[in-house]
């Protein structure tokens, strides 16, 4: 269940410090994008020197190497490296199993204003898609940051396919609980020269459950409940599956160049984080 629209708020103001910490991966990447901070693909009029080129027509007088002028007599350009700030595709699967745990809840939660944070610290341009099964919505910045809930958004079936915009980071916050082969998400995330990012958040009772004699268990998606005698030969092949279920994740992502980062809902975020997020790369400390 969402939580209201205090608690949402609260999450959100409690990120913005977690932010300035830790933030998204944009060092050390060529974005592409409208005027900014970070180093562009491009030619543009910042400090950080890039090259030469030879005078043209129209060029600005004001980028002319006068110092190369007096030793060849020739007008030569400097040229800088373009800034830029970067497209930020930020988006939050909302199934039901998202929220079926106060703390793994409260994980996703925190990921999803981290992220919108980092994005919104760092200058980016960002964007936010909500996931539910096969149909996804827009949530507009102002919405999430509100804790305006999305109910009431224009949802569409869409699938895997959102609208990336070229060049862009790609954050994907889901659990990875849902049938299919997860090539066509991670495809997705790669396309059209993007970074695609994916926080896997668990509850400690789905990866490693003590489930011991009769279990009455529910299905959070249907709402169906049927009692289930759990024997440890059982028990030992539900720890199997999920295993091999993000072994499968895991390998896609390789295979993608997508960065894949399980975050559990023990301990406290920044703590998760650098355990478990910062060695793969899908964080970085902020500067």
């Amino acid at each position: 269940m969402l939580p209201d629209r205090e608690t949402l708020r609260g999450i959100a103001a409690r990120m913005q410090g977690a932010a300035g910490r830790m933030r998204l991966p944009f060092r050390g990447r060529i974005w592409r994008g409208p005027d900014g901070s970070w180093q562009g693909a491009g030619s543009g009029s910042s400090i950080d020197f890039q090259d030469h080129r030879a005078y043209l027509p129209g060029d600005d007088p004001r980028h002319i190497d006068w110092a190369a002028y007096a030793r060849s007599g020739h007008y030569t350009m400097k040229l800088y490296r373009e800034e830029v700030s970067p497209a930020v595709e930020l988006v939050l699967d909302v199934s039901a199993s998202m929220f079926v745990a106060p703390g793994k809840a409260a994980r996703v939660l925190e990921l999803f204003y981290f992220s919108l944070e980092s994005a919104r610290q760092s200058g980016a341009s960002v964007r936010c898609h909500l996931l539910r099964g096969e149909e996804s919505a827009r949530w507009p910045v102002e919405a999430a940051l509100g804790g305006d809930g999305w109910d009431a958004l224009p949802w569409r079936k869409t699938g895997p396919v959102l609208p990336w915009r070229q060049g862009s980071l790609r954050v994907l916050i889901s659990d990875l609980l849902f049938p299919g082969a997860p090539g066509p998400w991670l495809a997705g995330l790669a396309a059209s020269r993007g970074t695609g990012i994916v926080f896997s958040p668990f509850a400690d009772a789905e990866a490693d459950p003590d489930w011991a004699g009769n279990i009455e268990f529910s299905d959070c998606e249907s709402g169906r409940t049927r009692v289930q005698v759990v024997s440890p030969a059982l028990l030992e092949r539900y720890r199997t599956a999920w295993r091999r279920h993000f072994a499968l994740w895991e390998d896609e992502c390789r295979r993608h160049r997508v960065v894949l980062a399980q975050v559990g809902e023990e301990p406290d975020f920044l703590e998760s984080l650098q355990r478990q997020a910062l060695p793969r790369g899908a964080v970085e400390m902020a500067a």
